[in-house]
């Protein structure tokens, strides 16, 4: 079962955020990424990050080393060289968060400051890790974790896809025993949300469409300053 809802939230005109899905015999894969860049360069990018990881996955889904790995490279790529020869897509890029599952194989990708979180009953953990200014303030026990969530700073992150001609990926190998679903969000979310009433309003609706409705609707209730997006799955990962 998978949910899935993206919204520009109260403030933003265009919402830069996009999310989809893959569900084929041979794999399966999940994708939100939150696109940055003047004009509409960001949503270009976002667009053009899911897609190119897609299509790359589609096309060789025989291999078995290091693909979600080499996919992201591969979008990496196509982002940047647009960027180079396109003046106003010039500077654009994109966070990128994932799950990809191949047989027995799970795996979470990263970069930025989109978030994968499992669950597992009322248990929920947050997979990656921000690559963000105030996540490396929080990491040198420069501000706690309270501080990070309302710093006027948040949303400067480190790492973005398409910037640089190349980029450091975050992969993360996920026990398929330790989780029943996986959520995948915006910071739109994450910034308004908190963890603990992420699981708790995943398990009062069952029905996953609702529950993703039911993030957004709250994120937009505390402000909606940013574009939100929510994807969730899982019953059978």
């Amino acid at each position: 079962m998978v949910g899935i809802k993206s919204d520009a939230g109260n403030v933003r005109e265009l919402n830069e955020d996009y999310a989809s899905f893959i569900e084929d015999e041979r794999f399966k894969i999940y994708l939100v990424a939150d696109g940055m860049g003047g004009h509409n360069a960001g949503e270009i990018a976002s667009n053009l990050a899911v897609k190119s990881i897609m299509r790359y996955l589609m096309e060789h889904s025989e291999e078995n080393e290091d693909l979600l790995l080499n996919a992201v490279k591969y979008a990496n790529n196509e982002i940047y060289e647009i960027s180079q020869k396109n003046d106003k897509c010039k500077g654009m890029g994109t966070t990128i968060t994932g799950c990809f599952i191949k047989g027995d194989i799970i795996q979470v990708v990263n970069v930025g400051d989109s978030c994968c979180f499992s669950i597992k009953g009322n248990e929920i953990k947050k997979v990656t890790k921000d690559h963000s200014w105030v996540q490396e303030l929080i990491d040198a026990g420069a501000i706690t974790e309270e501080e990070g969530r309302v710093h006027p700073k948040k949303n400067i992150i480190t790492r973005a896809l398409g910037t640089n001609s190349s980029v450091k990926i975050d992969i993360f190998n996920i026990d398929k025993s330790e989780s029943s679903m996986f959520l995948l969000c915006s910071d739109g979310l994450s910034n308004e949300v908190q963890k603990e009433e992420m699981v708790e309003i995943v398990n009062r609706y069952k029905n996953f469409n609702e529950a993703c409705e039911k993030l957004v609707d709250l994120a937009k209730a505390r402000g909606g300053k940013d574009n939100i997006t929510v994807l969730l799955f899982g019953g059978e990962v």
